[in-house]
């Protein structure tokens, strides 16, 4: 996982479609959506960190 989209597809695989028109909060949120994943241990450790990285590269740019 190293983009935004695989992120996207994560998600999508759970039903978790995120879209606001701002790239910047999209990010926000499916942090917080990755982290309920994990949480519910619905992925592993290794996919929540890959995401969580390409998240937090996309808050910064």
């Amino acid at each position: 996982m190293n983009e935004f989209y695989d992120v996207m597809k994560l998600l999508k695989r759970f039903g978790v479609i995120i879209y606001t028109g701002d790239k910047r909060q999209d990010s926000m949120v499916m942090e917080s959506e990755v982290k309920e994943l994990y949480d519910h241990q619905f992925i592993d450790q290794q996919t929540y960190i890959q995401a969580l990285l390409v998240l937090r590269r996309e808050h910064t740019s």
